[in-house]
């Protein structure tokens, strides 16, 4: 069997992802019916050729719906901190109020068996691993944003060690056409 790179969930308190400075920043109350509202807002200026249809906007909503439902317990009292940066790239840095990404290394070793089952052609194996559930899981979740935003922040996912801060990043490639 051959072992194949798998992305993983990142943890380190010092990455350059959360250097933030000439980054601009908003504060949200963890409001759960305004996930979409918070990012329309932070995306109304952001470049068109970064927006890619509505990816950005969903990765970013998974984020932000992440941080108030699973961090800050949906407590409106609770903020949301936002710094982006959109300039020549799509980078933000996200910061909940909570315990942070407790179960992060369970979801990298699922993340990493289910990628591996795939490789291996496995599909029985895939098919269980489809997702991801931990103790405080409901119907709504399954880990599959995730594994989604894996692939889409092409430039990581970095926590902090508390695991309540997230960096990620998009880089895009510079076309001639």
């Amino acid at each position: 069997m051959k072992n194949i790179i798998i992305r993983k969930l990142i943890v380190d308190e010092n990455n350059e992802l959360f250097d933030a400075q000439g980054m601009k920043y908003v504060e949200f109350k963890s409001e759960f019916p305004k996930i979409r509202e918070y990012s329309a807002k932070i995306l109304e200026h952001c470049p068109e050729q970064f927006l890619e249809g509505n990816l950005l906007e969903q990765q970013l909503s998974e984020i932000i719906k992440n941080g108030i439902k699973h961090g800050n317990k949906c407590d409106v009292s609770k903020k949301l901190k936002i710094w982006y940066d959109l300039r020549h790239r799509v980078r933000f840095i996200i910061e909940d109020q909570g315990e942070g990404f407790r179960r992060l290394e369970e979801w990298n070793e699922f993340y990493r068996r289910r990628q591996q089952a795939l490789y291996d052609g496995d599909f029985g194996l895939f098919l269980k691993l489809a997702a991801y559930r931990g103790p405080e899981s409901d119907e709504s979740d399954g880990g599959n944003s995730l594994a989604a935003a894996l692939e889409f922040w092409n430039g990581g996912i970095i926590y902090n060690n508390a695991k309540n801060k997230v960096g990620v990043v998009r880089w895009f490639s510079h076309g001639s056409g």
